[in-house]
């Protein structure tokens, strides 16, 4: 115990076995930056959709007035960026880096905003990874920012740790795919954000089925969903599911995922806005 010991932890700097309070890892933000809701999209493995359904709630936000910023801590495998057809490498000033501007008035931070060829390989073992996820947290200038979106890399390990705990997280959508073996894999994501005493607001099940353009019927590519039985599981109560549509793809290529419709993601904008104290 230090000397002359108040039993305040919470203004102590000192390390000491009395210790009673937890210590915080949060970062703190730009100087030039205001962001209110910061809202993790997450999945237990690669493949599911993830930086398409994130791109697509910042569409959602954006579209209906709010401003929106999307922090790309996919840094090995960023994607934000072709997505909505940016290029070309960022600025900064003495205060900070300046973020880019998606067309529809979105802000983006990503690695590939940063290196001279898009299809340079980011060759970064974890550590270096996850600092630079924080300085892309506390170094942008974000400005005024409502919804923050932070697309995370796949899986339990050192950025979706380092985000946790270095962001002022408020929520987390998950994201999953029919598959039984996805489902498995949604759990340990729900369970970690768990540990950390962050709400899970959603879960969307991408790829869910295909649509036939001539008769309408639905059809289980990918196996039965299993989406209710997942939020059920986990007692998640918005949920979404997303088709298997060809013009995704292609709209994502083309860097226009700004023009896919949403109405399927309805319940869970209406979480995140729960989840922001907004009136609409």
């Amino acid at each position: 115990m230090a000397q002359n010991c108040d039993h305040n932890c919470s203004s102590c700097g000192e390390n000491c076995s009395e210790r009673t309070a937890p210590e915080s890892f949060l970062e703190p933000a730009n100087k030039d930056s205001k962001i209110g809701k910061v809202i993790g999209v997450v999945s237990g493995k690669g493949g599911v959709g993830k930086s398409l359904v994130t791109s697509l709630l910042a569409c959602a936000m954006a579209e209906s007035g709010k401003k929106t910023a999307i922090l790309d801590a996919d840094v090995t495998g960023p994607s934000i960026p072709k997505m909505f057809g940016l290029s070309g490498i960022v600025g900064a000033t003495e205060e900070g880096i300046i973020p880019a501007e998606t067309e529809n008035g979105i802000k983006v931070m990503s690695v590939n905003l940063m290196l001279p060829d898009a299809s340079d390989p980011v060759v970064w073992r974890g550590p270096v990874i996850a600092g630079v996820v924080k300085q892309f947290w506390s170094d942008v200038i974000w400005g005024d920012v409502d919804y923050m979106f932070v697309d995370m890399p796949p899986g339990t390990g050192d950025v979706p740790l380092t985000v946790f705990q270095s962001l002022p997280v408020d929520g987390i959508i998950v994201v999953t795919s029919p598959q039984d073996l996805v489902g498995m894999i949604v759990g340990k994501a729900v369970k970690m954000a768990g540990l950390m005493d962050i709400p899970v607001l959603g879960i969307v099940e991408n790829m869910s089925y295909f649509k036939c353009p001539d008769c309408g019927s639905e059809h289980f590519i990918f196996g039965k969903s299993r989406l209710e039985e997942l939020a059920a599981e986990y007692d998640i109560l918005k949920t979404a599911r997303l088709p298997l549509d060809p013009s995704f793809a292609e709209k994502c290529d083309s860097g226009r995922v700004m023009d896919i419709e949403t109405s399927e993601l309805t319940d869970v904008i209406a979480a995140l806005r729960i989840a922001g104290h907004f009136a609409f």
